[in-house]
């Protein structure tokens, strides 16, 4: 009997902890692209989940896009931000892949955003510094091998698709056909 009501206190007490502890689970990074449009970024990140280490709920996204999509940037540097899309950008965008990261890598992940924040304007450079470079700064913060050729840094999805091939460990994480086209929204 006695064996009974200590072992019925302990599982309440584990219920108990495990109700009132924070729910821990890492921040999941997904790389999106949209084909070239009047509509930008490009190529950006959403973060969504919860930093183990703090608990921090994380829902967010980060894209770097010239201030105003003119002409001009089509012939020098031009006004460059950090910014967050609305979710109805994100749902008529393509997924390709994400990795879920270490508190580390997402801290790194931040880092990039405000380092790119805080470079010297103008600073939106269509051909070297742009969208697809700061989501290409962002995986190799996380420790993703990329391909910075000049022939992918102007195509958002064909950038992410070869980071796609040069870590295979991504695969199963690529929704599926995310190869296949860029025009359809691909599920997460």
């Amino acid at each position: 009997m006695l064996h009974r009501v200590i072992r019925r206190l302990f599982v309440a007490a584990a219920l108990f902890l495990a109700l009132s502890s924070p729910a821990f689970a890492a921040v999941e990074i997904a790389f999106y692209s949209r084909e070239l449009g009047t509509n930008f970024p490009h190529a950006f990140v959403v973060l969504r989940g919860h930093v183990d280490a703090t608990g921090e709920q994380v829902d967010t996204n980060l894209g770097f896009t010239a201030h105003s999509v003119t002409p001009a940037l089509l012939f020098g540097a031009v006004r460059g931000e950090v910014e967050a899309v609305d979710a109805g950008y994100i749902a008529r965008s393509n997924r390709k892949f994400a990795v879920t990261l270490t508190d580390d890598q997402y801290r790194r992940v931040l880092a990039v955003a405000e380092e790119w924040r805080n470079v010297p304007q103008p600073s939106y450079r269509l051909r070297t510094h742009s969208c697809v470079h700061f989501v290409s700064a962002i995986a190799e913060a996380i420790g993703l091998r990329v391909d910075n050729e000049q022939r992918l840094m102007n195509r958002p999805r064909s950038f992410l698709e070869r980071v796609l091939a040069l870590n295979p460990q991504l695969a199963a994480s690529a929704p599926a056909g995310a190869e296949a086209s860029e025009t359809g929204v691909s599920a997460p």
